[in-house]
């Protein structure tokens, strides 16, 4: 019997996460959504030992939507909300993170070369897979001329969804799938976080684990943690994103 792993594997789907895979997009987001949250402790009574900052929350929530911050962050300082009043933040964060991606986003550093790439083979169907609300998903990638790759698949688990949801859930990309007409192992993900890659793998998917936006120390953790999330792979720069994509075709990984 020939190993799972060791069989070649006919690739016909890419799914890409949005923030910090295709776009630098997540300490923008999380500066912006610092001050709403310390507005919400206060708002609570919650005494925080020191108010959120964009690099804690990154730190502790990264590849989480806002929504998925705010019930882990109930369930650890004893607070609640009324879900008017989430949905109510959820769209003000939004609000304020999209301003700040239209002002300054920029892609990641590569992306856009594999992506001209890749459309122009026209050998593979490109999606987008995010935890972010949809609304900011493509503001994202409009802000820097991707979505001419993407069409209408653009998917988020915070909007896509019957009820909203977050990676490491693997809802979304069960959805992805679904309403793509793949089979979870004719797609190949690429993720940048723990809970995305969780996400993608818990669904069956072959994660690449990309690490491009990190740095020194920091890489070396997040290489240790995207690979015991499940990644089959490390990608450090776009520029290997055709040859790792062969080493997962070839099953060799």
């Amino acid at each position: 019997m020939t190993d799972k792993h060791t069989r070649a594997t006919q690739i016909t789907t890419i799914l890409f996460d949005c923030d910090n895979t295709l776009v630098l997009s997540e300490e923008l987001a999380f500066e912006g959504c610092a001050d709403l949250i310390n507005e919400i402790a206060t708002a609570k009574h919650v005494k925080l030992e020191e108010p959120f900052t964009g690099g804690k929350l990154i730190t502790e929530f990264v590849g989480q939507n806002f929504r998925g911050m705010m019930i882990s962050l109930q369930q650890r300082y004893g607070f609640t909300m009324t879900p008017d009043e989430l949905d109510d933040y959820v769209r003000r964060e939004e609000d304020v993170v999209i301003a700040k991606l239209k002002e300054k986003l920029v892609p990641c550093p590569g992306v856009d070369a594999e992506l001209e790439k890749l459309a122009a083979a026209g050998q593979y169907h490109l999606a987008v897979v995010s935890s972010s609300a949809l609304r900011r998903v493509k503001a994202s990638i409009e802000k820097v001329g991707q979505d001419k790759y993407f069409g209408n698949d653009v998917f988020s688990a915070a909007t896509s969804l019957p009820t909203p949801t977050s990676k490491p859930d693997p809802a979304i990309y069960l959805h992805t799938i679904k309403t793509l007409g793949k089979k979870a192992d004719e797609c190949v993900a690429v993720e940048d976080s723990k809970s995305g890659t969780l996400s993608g793998t818990r669904a069956g998917l072959k994660v690449i684990g990309y690490v491009g936006p990190y740095e020194g120390e920091e890489r070396t953790r997040m290489v240790k943690i995207l690979t015991d999330a499940g990644a089959v792979i490390i990608m450090n720069d776009w520029s290997e994103f055709e040859s790792i994509l062969a080493k997962v075709e070839s099953g060799s990984v």
